[in-house]
């Protein structure tokens, strides 16, 4: 029964972690812009599928996509897209250019950061009352005795009570890298 959780709330963990590296720090990041959707074809395709993409220094990526008949749709998708940054197409490359971000800026994105948190959070709580309410409903069916239920019910919350640790780790850290400079 434990299994359950585990099953349910790990893509709550890797969704937030998903979501979190697209949040831009002070460095340049190949992953902010891989998952960018373009319209290629006719068909939305993200960007890590159209280009190659590399971070020569810190506070610059490179796009180099792999059909120069693209380079308008990658540069139309980066400027609208939420990053804040202005692409400058140079030839055959895109470049993006990080500029320093401000104290301002940082405290920003920390906040976006820990409202993905939250997000997870929730969504590991919802998981853990699906999963009780289930449990009640095969102990009063007569499927489980209420001991088994009872232990079930402790581990899950120590299982819980894990994940939650694992996302406040994993925010903290993300906060931490924002706050460097």
């Amino acid at each position: 029964m434990m299994n359950d959780f585990l099953l349910q709330s790990a893509p709550a963990i890797e969704h937030l972690q998903r979501e979190l590296r697209s949040v831009r720090t002070g460095r340049a990041n190949p992953e902010i812009v891989q998952e960018l959707m373009v319209d290629a074809y006719g068909a939305p395709t993200p960007l890590q599928q159209l280009a190659s993409i590399t971070a020569p220094e810190p506070r610059l990526i490179v796009i180099q996509p792999w059909d120069s008949g693209l380079m308008r749709e990658i540069e139309r998708s980066l400027t609208q897209s939420t990053l804040g940054i202005t692409p400058v197409v140079d030839g055959t490359v895109i470049r993006l250019p990080f500029p320093a971000m401000t104290e301002d800026r940082r405290r920003q994105l920390s906040k976006v950061v820990d409202e993905k948190g939250e997000q997870a959070r929730i969504r590991i709580r919802t998981v853990r009352e699906d999963i009780i309410k289930h449990w009640k409903k095969a102990e009063k069916n007569g499927e489980v005795s209420e001991d088994v239920l009872e232990m079930d019910l402790k581990n899950l919350q120590a299982s819980v009570a894990a994940s939650l640790r694992q996302v406040e780790t994993i925010v903290t850290g993300k906060q931490a890298e924002l706050m460097k400079i």
